[in-house]
């Protein structure tokens, strides 16, 4: 059997819970709560605290969850300050015996909520389409694919639609670009002086670097130049 080790953080936690346990549990009774009903406030309280807590982390963070953990975090929180010398307990403010009383109804409410509505992961899981079994697929009977069948009907070769020719692919005629007469003129100059100093006609290429023009007006241009 092992050995017990003392956890300090569980003392903490033990002592911080009597604590406030005892706090809430004098301030219901400052409040007009004998008996029993002063013992049941703290459980009350540290209940919905605890089950807030326990949605936010099993579900993730929500404005639910969050909100009444907060709200029984307070009226803890409230009991520890109230029962420090803040509040006169032999004469309780009215406002302090209006939420005693009504915490009963408010800590069933944020119970009921918490445990019974869904999360926005539950809830998207809901609406997800079922699974749904494919039907079966007919499967064809070989018997009767392989059954020839009655008076098969007899076609004659005139009765058969006449195969049209298959059409030839559209081809397009390129469209010279218009050249301006000025740019034409500057053309010649730039092909005559190309002549003079090679002694060969200047190429569509060549015109094209020296004129620097698109390719498809460079060929315009070299054809209006022959």
């Amino acid at each position: 059997m092992g050995r017990i080790r003392p956890d300090a953080v569980l003392v903490q936690a033990v002592i911080a819970g009597a604590l406030s346990f005892a706090h809430l549990h004098d301030l219901a009774a400052a409040a007009g709560q004998d008996g029993w009903k002063a013992w049941a406030y703290p459980i009350s309280v540290d209940l919905l605290l605890v089950a807030a807590w326990r949605r936010l982390r099993n579900n993730g963070p929500s404005r639910l969850a969050w909100s009444w953990f907060v709200i029984a975090l307070v009226a803890s929180l409230g009991a520890n300050v109230a029962t420090a010398g803040f509040l006169d307990l032999q004469h309780p403010p009215a406002w302090l015996r209006f939420g005693i009383a009504g915490w009963p109804a408010l800590a069933f409410l944020g119970g009921t909520l918490l445990a019974h509505t869904r999360s926005a992961a539950e809830a998207a899981d809901a609406t997800s389409p079922a699974d749904v079994n494919p039907a079966p697929t007919p499967v064809p009977d070989p018997l009767a694919a392989t059954e020839p069948a009655d008076n098969p009907p007899e076609l004659e070769a005139t009765d058969l639609p006449a195969a049209e020719p298959p059409a030839e692919p559209s081809r397009s005629v390129p469209v010279p670009a218009p050249v301006p007469a000025a740019l034409v003129a500057h053309a010649r100059k730039v092909a005559d002086e190309h002549r003079a100093r090679t002694g060969d006609p200047i190429d569509t290429d060549t015109l094209r670097a020296r004129l620097g023009v698109p390719p498809q007006l460079a060929d315009s241009i070299a054809a209006q130049l022959t």
